[in-house]
């Protein structure tokens, strides 16, 4: 079972805060394993937003709704405190995604990302965001690529063949790459500098080699 004492700090300190994480929500198993490392490098992945999802991919364990209760409005405060106190370089902030906001929370992303360097601009924050496919769409990942984040985190998830099974019906293979071609142009010759674009893919869905090659190729297109 996952313990120690930089375990419980991380937990106390998310619990003081009333945040949620994706490290506990989507059930993660190497939990113990990023919450429990040394005080300089332990770290979890603060899911804001709330802790339920309007989609429904068949991987993530995160409970979903159609309507899912008010985001916090002091949640930006709340979140750049916690991240304050844990006296660490580098940050994860992830989302559920809210399609039932008309601009999918683009904003309050924004905010939370801007309220987070504002209390500590040497902060190094990744951002895994959602798609905002259907509401702001790439109004909002223009929005949020300059709030003042280092690295726009958005996840193609699998090979193009699986996107229907492993995937919500509203994602798509296309708009995954889409978002991250769009966050990178969003800040070319911008005043915060460029920024650096990631995604992941799961291994184990049922895809074939040749599939996840052809994966890696892409995202290398889309930058």
């Amino acid at each position: 079972m996952p313990g120690g004492a930089d375990f419980q700090r991380l937990k106390k300190g998310l619990r003081s805060g009333k945040l949620a994480t994706v490290c506990e929500e989507a059930k993660c198993p190497n939990i113990g394993e990023c919450w429990g490392s040394k005080k300089e490098t332990a770290t979890a992945t603060i899911m804001v937003m709330g802790d339920t999802c309007t989609r429904g991919c068949r991987f993530c364990n995160v409970k979903t709704a159609r309507n899912p209760a008010p985001i916090n409005p002091d949640e930006a405060r709340s979140t750049a405190e916690t991240i304050a106190s844990w006296d660490v370089g580098y940050v994860v902030i992830t989302s559920v995604d809210r399609d039932d906001i008309p601009d999918g929370g683009a904003s309050h992303f924004a905010e939370v990302i801007r309220t987070a360097k504002r209390l500590n601009p040497a902060l190094l924050l990744e951002c895994l965001t959602p798609d905002f496919n259907g509401t702001s769409g790439l109004a909002g990942v223009h929005l949020v690529a300059n709030s003042g984040l280092d690295v726009y985190a958005h996840n193609i998830e699998t090979v193009q063949r699986l996107q229907s099974t492993v995937r919500d019906r509203r994602a798509g293979y296309a708009e995954s790459f889409r978002v991250l071609e769009h966050a990178r142009a969003a800040r070319e010759g911008h005043a915060q500098g460029p920024v650096v674009t990631k995604t992941s893919i799961m291994l184990g869905c049922g895809e074939e080699p040749a599939e996840v090659t052809q994966t890696m190729r892409d995202a290398l297109d889309a930058g």
